[in-house]
């Protein structure tokens, strides 16, 4: 089959395409056609090599964490599903190749296409965790930097639904956007502590970091200590006292489920950038900017 892998750490020019076997579902795994992999920054980090220390991974790669496609086999005790169903859920084997195994799957509905329901499962699974640590309430205020890239698109969603109040920070072209989810947008960078007191002048209760672009004092000022802060991308966090959310293992096919089923009815909205699986070079090229709207997603045919 083919494939996007490295074989050495580096820059976006150590990812070419290859050759390689087909995998064979083991128990409990199901093996699937793959028709679109999301691409996250944690493709690149890995890539680079900067998490090395913390977490060795063996070369060569094939990057990619997140798939939809159809089931086309099943390995000894699966039972929930079926060949020829489709299907979104986690890679064990990497999604940027045409084949990838999973354990954990959820029913894709039939009117979310590929590109939208590979949107959610890192994303979504990431927006419930962190809304549910930092214990967001109704009527409470969460303040979400990066609020307009694929976790802060969903987070925003769903803590609106939960009856809280946003502001979501982001960059002068995705005002509009932000504003579409239901935050009221406002720019990062110098002044952000100004503009945040003027829309929340009694404060904020919570604040969530998905850019990782040095907010976290700012953070820190306005929540008047380092309580109820959390960060997904800033590596400064333990010198500030602040918690940084790792990623989990823990992974729901029955919240997939219900997530996928709430895009497919519009109740949940989701931002995709396609690329083909051939220009996985280029998507995370775009990934490490950290500047996107939505999610970055290879298209496989």
């Amino acid at each position: 089959m083919k494939a996007i892998q490295f074989d050495q750490f580096g820059g976006t020019d150590v990812l070419h395409e290859a050759d390689v076997e087909v995998p064979q579902p083991g128990p409990g795994q199901v093996r699937v056609r793959v028709r679109a992999a999301g691409v996250n920054a944690l493709d690149g980090k890995i890539r680079s090599g900067a998490l090395q220390a913390a977490f060795p991974t063996p070369l060569p790669v094939i990057p990619g964490y997140e798939v939809s496609g159809t089931v086309d086999a099943v390995g000894v005790g699966v039972t929930e599903v079926s060949v020829g169903d489709e299907v979104v859920g986690w890679s064990d084997t990497g999604a940027y190749a045409q084949y990838a195994l999973a354990t954990t799957v959820a029913p894709k509905p039939a009117d979310l296409d590929w590109e939208h329901a590979v949107a959610l499962p890192v994303a979504g699974e990431t927006a419930e965790r962190v809304l549910n640590l930092l214990s967001v309430a109704p009527g409470e205020t969460l303040l979400v930097h990066g609020a307009a890239g694929a976790v802060g698109t969903i987070v925003v969603q769903l803590a609106a639904a939960r009856g809280a109040r946003v502001i979501g920070t982001a960059g002068p072209t995705n005002q509009d956007y932000v504003t579409s989810l239901g935050a009221e947008a406002t720019l990062y960078g110098e002044g952000l502590v100004e503009r945040v007191q003027a829309l929340a002048p009694a404060g904020v209760d919570a604040v969530l970091d998905v850019a990782g672009k040095g907010a976290l004092e700012d953070s820190i000022t306005l929540r008047g200590g380092t309580d109820r802060i959390v960060t997904l991308a800033d590596f400064r966090a333990h010198q500030l006292g602040i918690t940084f959310a790792t990623s989990s293992k823990e992974r729901s096919a029955n919240r997939l489920a219900a997530l996928a089923q709430d895009a497919a009815t519009g109740k949940i909205v989701t931002t995709v950038n396609a690329y083909p699986l051939a220009r996985a070079a280029t998507a995370q090229q775009v990934s490490d900017t950290g500047h996107i709207r939505g999610k970055l997603v290879l298209t496989v045919a």
